[in-house]
């Protein structure tokens, strides 16, 4: 260990501040209001805390845990520990506050700053230790009171300690400023983004391009109807294959499986009325149709249960999940897992280029398959008559309404919507050279959003990298200079231990569970 700064002490943190101090409920009536924080109350890596809640002091004197005003909270359980869920509490009218059973309460004695506790114990350092000395089952693993009692606390003097919060905060108020210029110009881009696609999509991004190429342009009707020629046509090719299949599946002895006759393509889907009637106007040569009129829509599949059974997954066959569409900078070309062939019996490869459409957890969200690829049924693959429609102009029309589409999605822990609801999305139809125009024109322009985006998240991952580097200054006694008036650390930690010597001991009763 290095040397420590002039002045400082090393010990356990339970021999600096209390550790679920017992309180006194003596003095508060029944039916009184006190202030009740959850664990969603406090805020993640801000310290904000939010006291307003009350409840009956008779509904939670036990099975919760009581805390003072300059307490701090530690939240011990996995995630909300990791994701930096620790305050100080402030002023309360109550004596006493009430909590989760999932805080920690440190309380610091006169002379310990709760605030230097606060900085120490929520530093991303001190999480990633606790984290390393977590107990319990996964997904309910908690810090343990022990590991904070015994966790060797580097404590400078009570004067030091004013100036090292002080300095922190000045410098945290610094980089807030400019976190806030960050996120406010990301949330216009975003705007931006979103003005640029509805503008788009009701024509006005290429009302010049339709003006300068009137024979580029193709009646709605007409284009309806040649896609409708290409699907007749591919479903009698699909017919034909099915008929070569099956006399190879007779010649063969009928031993594998009987090839499945392809499923004859639904008909156009009409637009109702009262839907035509809320659109936004659109230019002449265009037209209003459903999803499923320009293309095939189609569920992956993902019918073996349990689906994670280990012998669906080891072989060479890609498959992709919600996560990695929504991490997909639009073409995914990673995958965490394979499926082998007992995965992929129960499954359907798709063709590269296949646009990938969730509709569950992560709603709308879109990428084009870079490989083939499976994917289960919370995916929707998408395939257009390319010459007739651009996959490409469709990708982008589901990112202009992708709000809209989620909000299909019913207020469920899980969010989902279901195929239904894709093919008879609403999308407004022009020709095939005027979408190439569309997709052109946006994608220059929302690449240049892209990298003002990305440069905005380095700059704000930057910021919080910087934070954790003074506050790690700040441990070392590398953030303030020294004073050598100050009264020594040790001579705190004495005159703490007198005053716990000296005081009562309470007697702590088994904590009822919540």
């Amino acid at each position: 260990m290095s040397e420590l700064p002039s002045g400082w002490a090393d010990a356990p943190l339970s021999q600096i501040v209390e550790i679920n101090p017992v309180a006194d409920k003596k003095s508060i009536p029944l039916d009184a209001d006190v202030n009740f924080v959850p664990m969603p109350a406090v805020e993640a890596e801000t310290g904000a805390i939010d006291v307003s809640e009350t409840r009956r002091f008779a509904k939670v004197k036990t099975g919760y845990t009581p805390f003072e005003a300059n307490d701090v909270l530690f939240a011990k359980i996995t995630p909300c520990m990791e994701n930096g869920k620790m305050a100080v509490v402030p002023e309360l009218p109550c004596s006493l506050g009430f909590g989760s059973t999932e805080f920690h309460v440190l309380r610091s004695p006169e002379g310990v700053v709760p605030k230097f506790v606060y900085y120490r114990v929520s530093s991303l350092g001190f999480r990633y230790d606790a984290e390393h000395n977590m107990t319990g089952a996964v997904g309910q693993k908690r810090v343990p009171e022990p590991y904070l009692s015994n966790f060797h606390f580097l404590l400078p003097p009570t004067n030091e300690q004013r100036r090292i919060v002080e300095k922190i905060e000045q410098l945290f108020d610094f980089l807030d400023k400019g976190e806030e210029s960050l996120r406010a110009a990301r949330d216009k881009a975003g705007l931006y983004r979103q003005s640029l696609l509805k503008h788009a999509f009701e024509g006005h991004l290429t009302a010049d391009w339709r003006a300068a190429n009137p024979d580029k342009l193709e009646d709605p009707e007409t284009l309806l109807a040649r896609i409708q020629e290409e699907r007749d046509a591919r479903y009698k090719q699909s017919l034909d294959d099915w008929q070569d299949a099956l006399v190879k599946w007779r010649v063969d002895g009928e031993e594998a499986k009987k090839p499945a006759k392809p499923k004859r393509q639904k008909a156009l889907l009409a637009l109702d009325e009262e839907d035509d009637e809320e659109l936004p106007l659109i230019p002449e040569k265009w037209a209003y149709t459903n999803l499923s009129n320009l293309g095939d829509l189609g569920r992956g599949k993902s019918k073996h249960r349990p689906r994670n059974d280990k012998a669906l997954f080891g072989g060479k066959y890609p498959f992709i999940q919600t996560g990695e569409v929504k991490a997909a900078s639009r073409v995914i070309r990673e995958y965490k897992q394979t499926y082998s062939e007992t995965g992929l019996a129960q499954s359907k490869l798709w063709p590269k280029g296949t646009l990938c459409i969730t509709i569950a957890a992560n709603i709308a969200e879109t990428a084009f398959l870079g490989i083939d690829a499976c994917f289960p049924d919370s995916v929707v693959g998408f395939s257009s008559f390319e010459d007739l429609v651009s996959p490409y102009y469709v990708e982008l029309f589901i990112q202009a309404v992708r709000q809209r589409v989620e909000a299909y999605a019913p207020a469920t822990a899980q969010k989902n919507i279901n195929l239904t609801t894709l093919e008879e999305l609403i999308i407004p139809l022009c020709s095939p050279a005027e979408q190439a125009e569309i997709v052109n024109r946006l994608e220059a322009k929302l690449s240049f959003l892209d990298a003002l985006e990305a440069d905005i998240d380095n700059q704000l991952a930057r910021s919080r990298a910087l934070r954790q580097s003074i506050l790690k200054r700040a441990f070392e006694g590398k953030l303030v200079p020294q004073d050598p008036t100050d009264e020594p650390a040790s001579a705190l930690l004495a005159r703490i231990k007198s005053e716990r010597d000296a005081a009562p001991k309470p007697k702590r009763k088994r904590k009822t569970p919540a």
